[in-house]
């Protein structure tokens, strides 16, 4: 069973930035586009960028256009999420999702993700 881990959560002050990693110990991540969502406290599950098996194409919500990007790194087998100039609209669990489905195009959506990771906390506050 395919279990994603998120890493790089952490404390930071608006304006600044964060790197968060999404891997699967054990797992290769080859032929799975990944995307990664947020939830805030008390509020819903929202994406926030996806890439695809390839890594050829890439979308993200408009609240984080231009401050955040995704990548992947097939030799760590690793997905990446850059976010700079980050406000405390961004806090949140943020969760990587996996699916064997996005090879041209893939998804923010929830209900599309096959596997979940656990979450990391990013909280924006001065």
């Amino acid at each position: 069973q395919l279990q994603l881990v998120e890493f790089g959560g952490g404390l930071v002050q608006p304006g600044g930035s964060l790197r968060l990693s999404c891997s699967a110990p054990g797992f290769s991540l080859d032929f799975h586009g990944i995307a990664w969502f947020r939830q805030g406290s008390g509020k819903e599950r929202e994406g926030v960028s996806c890439i695809t098996t390839t890594g050829d194409y890439r979308d993200y919500t408009d609240t984080v256009k231009g401050r955040f990007t995704i990548s992947r790194d097939f030799a760590k087998n690793t997905i990446y999420l850059q976010m700079n100039s980050l406000k405390p609209e961004d806090t949140g669990v943020y969760y990587c999702g996996a699916s064997e489905n996005f090879y041209s195009r893939c998804s923010i959506d929830v209900e599309d993700m096959e596997y979940w990771g656990r979450g990391t906390l990013v909280n924006v506050s001065s």
